[in-house]
């Protein structure tokens, strides 16, 4: 199994390895910023599919919804550069939240990107079937399978490493921007007819806007539907501040740089695909991707055309990775801090958190069967989430320029998680931050009023349900803390251990033998329990017990007569009278002799009656409960057995387990 699990995962790192397995910016870059350059293939259909319900001649109001969507992902991306060099260790809104706001507002946050990470995997996977459903309309019917084939691989991947992960993602990053700067530039040349290129024609439509049955009111409304659709392009912006730690040192500075590239590229891919749309007056097709009537119309269906729906669909795929870097690294934070389990903090054989890999997977499959893999029908539930870890983060950097600009040149502030100095330019830096905080906590607000019929209620009950479930976690490890807290407890508080030990019997072999061997060592008081439901099984029991005298009489055997077969219930109610009536105010123990066999089918073989008891005993208290095993070899292996004084019987066979 273990040889399996290195061919299939990659040979363990050792934990001084963490360092080089880190992320130069070029795999940065191709990792974490995948989610918002990827967002191009459908930020602009998302506009324009809200616009078009008045009519064709309203996509002429796509430029201005997108100038504005790209002013707010500039905001942004400088208050998550403040972040990132605030806070180098990582955590993004959380951390912020947490060290400036209080402990809901940050648990606020997480439950936000929590949804987020889980929904960019699901619409991510979703829109890259998509694209590849635009060029081969005949695989439509197994979209969501597909799906789930791409997530499956996409966790394998993770879980193999991070390094190694970047270096295979790399290629259809960079390919997808290639491709489609390429697609814009001749869009450009064509379009205006530059270099003597024949101008392009735009497709005819009406250009009329349906506007009369419609309020101003109810236009300011579909206008805002649209911007707020359009924000999707801002999803994943907060992915490297969250991943800090992932760079090469100097990390801050290294996932800065990163940052400032994604927020170039992003958005001029963005402003340059929605001009072109306008400009050649393409109209959303529910099978036919934007980009891909886009491409189609400045190139024609040649290499290019081919080049840029293939690297959309992987781009689109990979930008799921985005999540499977953040989901398990929050997890960590997370847990660290008690909220979440205590296993997501651990780090598998590949220097990766296995816990939050494997879990992330777990949930965005269900989204996507959920809404069989139909990416327009998640992106309502989308951007909500990140719009408010992006209002609260924000609001956190303005508290935090707030005590900047309490201290005097020389000053320094420490607070849980960061080292504070006096700044020059702290004014103008805090009054971006709170720019952008009142630009997303607007978007915000528009977003769950106009989405929330269309599935956004979802969010809204999802994210205070995941609160509860972070304060029921904290709650379970605060008690456990308690519990096995020494601060108060005296010597004399400490429950003592009865001299009985109980071992439960089902028949006489080597198994139970030894476990009755081992029990002598403990205690001179040793009860063994056999519940007989069969004389005849009775009878030939005596005769296999009196063949060890010098074992057994040391041992006080007692016989239950039950006339039902399942065993367990006279058992536990012989045990708990010891414990409860013998022994109120001590401990018992309990030896099970258990069987294990050489291989995990052979185990299901066998009855687990040692497996149910323990079960039913771990729910009582002041029980001890040891195991005995014996290990059964393959027959070409079989050794001798240590048990003095006890012989090999071939004739006898084992009833229980």
């Amino acid at each position: 199994m273990s040889k399996f699990k290195e061919i299939l995962f990659g040979k363990p790192f050792p934990t001084s390895m963490a360092i080089h397995e880190r992320l130069d910016n070029v795999r940065g870059l191709a990792i974490f910023a995948s989610d918002p350059i990827s967002s191009n293939a459908y930020a602009t259909e998302a506009v324009m599919s809200i616009l078009i319900v008045m009519g064709s001649g309203a996509l002429s109001m796509t430029m201005p919804i997108v100038m504005a969507i790209a002013a707010l992902v500039l905001i942004v991306v400088f208050s998550y550069i403040q972040t990132i060099l605030h806070y180098p260790n990582g955590g993004g809104s959380y951390i912020v939240a947490k060290d400036n706001l209080g402990t809901l507002p940050s648990l606020v946050a997480a439950g936000a990107l929590l949804t987020d990470y889980s929904l960019t995997v699901s619409v991510s996977v979703s829109a890259g079937i998509r694209a590849i459903v635009s060029a081969f309309p005949e695989i439509y019917d197994y979209r969501v399978w597909l799906a789930l084939g791409i997530i499956a691989i996409l966790t394998w991947m993770n879980l193999r490493g991070v390094r190694e992960s970047g270096s295979v993602f790399a290629l259809p990053t960079y390919a997808f921007i290639g491709g489609v700067f390429l697609v814009i530039m001749i869009g450009l040349v064509r379009s205006f007819g530059l270099f003597g290129a024949a101008p392009l024609a735009p497709q005819v439509i009406s250009g009329e806007m349906l506007t009369e049955d419609l309020t101003q009111l109810g236009m300011i409304w579909i206008l805002l539907r649209a911007f707020a659709a359009g924000c999707t392009a801002l999803t994943g912006i907060e992915a490297i501040s969250d991943g800090v730690q992932a760079f090469k040192p100097p990390e801050s500075k290294n996932a800065a740089k990163t940052m400032v590239a994604m927020g170039i590229i992003a958005m001029t891919l963005f402003v340059g695909i929605s001009f072109l749309s306008t400009r050649l007056n393409l109209i959303p097709a529910h099978h036919d991707s934007l980009l891909s009537q886009l491409t189609r119309t400045v190139t024609g269906e040649g290499f290019l055309y081919y080049w840029v729906q293939i690297f959309t669909m992987l781009i689109l795929v990979l930008a799921a990775n985005t999540g499977y870097q953040d989901f398990p690294r929050l997890g960590y934070f997370l847990a660290r801090d008690k909220f979440m389990p205590r296993w997501m903090t651990n780090q598998g054989d590949r220097l990766v958190f296995n816990g939050g890999i494997i879990t992330l997977a777990i949930l965005s499959s269900i989204v996507v069967i959920i809404f069989q893999a139909d990416e327009f029908a998640m992106l309502p539930l989308y951007a909500i989430g990140v719009m408010l870890s992006f209002t609260i983060s924000q609001a956190g950097m303005v508290k935090l320029m707030t005590k900047v600009s309490k201290l005097k040149p020389g000053e320094t502030l420490d607070t849980l998680e960061t080292h504070l100095h006096h700044e020059k330019g702290w004014q103008w830096k805090r009054i971006v931050n709170a720019l952008g905080a009142l630009t997303t906590a607007i978007v915000f607000v528009v977003l769950v009023i106009t989405k929330f019929a269309e599935g956004a209620w979802i969010i809204v009950l999802v994210i205070p349900l995941i609160i509860v479930m972070f304060y029921k976690i904290h709650d379970h490890y605060d008690n456990v803390a308690d519990w096995l807290s020494t601060r108060t407890l005296e010597e004399r508080e400490i429950s003592d251990v009865a001299d009985v030990v109980i071992l439960p019997i089902g028949d006489v072999h080597r198994g139970t033998l030894r476990a009755l061997q081992f029990a002598q060592k403990l205690s001179s008081d040793v009860r063994a329990i056999y519940v007989s439901t069969d004389p005849a099984t009775k009878e030939a029991f005596m005769r296999r017990w009196n063949r060890f005298p010098a074992l057994v009489e040391k041992a006080n055997l007692i016989q239950i007569d039950y006339d039902y077969r399942d065993f367990l219930p006279p058992l536990i109610e012989y045990i708990e009278k010891v414990n409860n009536e013998e022994f109120p105010n001590e401990s018992i123990t309990v030896v099970i002799p258990e069987i294990l066999t050489n291989t995990r089918i052979s185990s299901i073989l066998h009855n687990k009656t040692a497996l149910m008891l323990r079960n039913r005993l771990r729910q009582a208290l002041d029980i001890i409960i040891i195991e005995v095993p014996l290990h059964i070899l393959p027959q070409e292996k079989k050794v001798e057995n240590k048990i003095s004084e006890v012989e090999n019987d071939v004739d006898e066979a084992e009833n229980t387990d």
